[in-house]
């Protein structure tokens, strides 16, 4: 069966986002080790899941960067581009994005059913209200938490209640970005 990966970054306070979804206090500049560890971790999937709110920029941006042959982020983009997007909303009903559907099924009907499907494991990368829902919904199998080398002090959060969890792996990046790996106990 196909794992559901959660990948998000967060604040030394748990933040995911400033109070208004501000990313301003993320550190942008990941040193190799981070990038290669994000690549092969993005290596282990073939679908994404995307909460509605951050789909459209989302997609124009890996879109962009993977038709721009001198962005130094098209070997990621493309691999962005060409995965399975399976994008979540109540209200939408049409979504625009190369490899992308819009689906209005139940959550955990839809992730049950993908996970039963062959192929690579799935991501979702945010965003936070849908995280926090797949959270609350234990649908998420592993976490990997990148934690950025700042407090924002008020903002968005992804956890709301108690969440057991194993460590299963630590890794400090020079860039100050420490990676939790954490799977449901």
């Amino acid at each position: 069966m196909k794992k559901l990966k959660l990948q998000m970054q967060m604040s030394l306070d748990g933040l995911v986002g400033g109070p208004d979804g501000q990313l301003d206090w993320m550190t942008w500049t990941w040193d190799m080790p981070l990038q290669e560890f994000v690549t092969n971790l993005t290596d282990t999937i073939d679908t994404i899941l995307l909460g509605r709110k951050m789909t459209d920029a989302f997609i124009a941006h890996w879109e962009a960067a993977a038709s721009n042959s001198e962005d130094p982020s098209k070997p990621f983009a493309d691999k962005m581009v060409s995965a399975q997007k399976v994008v979540f909303s109540r209200t939408q009903k049409e979504i625009s994005g190369k490899n992308a559907r819009i689906t209005n099924n139940d959550v955990v009907e839809e992730v049950t059913k993908l996970k039963t499907e062959s192929g690579k494991d799935i991501i979702v990368y945010g965003g936070a209200d849908f995280v926090h829902s797949l959270i609350q919904l234990n649908l998420i199998d592993e976490y990997y938490l990148f934690v950025n080398p700042t407090a924002v002090g008020n903002g968005l959060r992804i956890f709301s209640s108690q969440t057991p969890m194993k460590l299963e792996e630590c890794i400090a990046f020079e860039c100050g970005i420490v990676l939790h790996k954490y799977v449901r106990p």
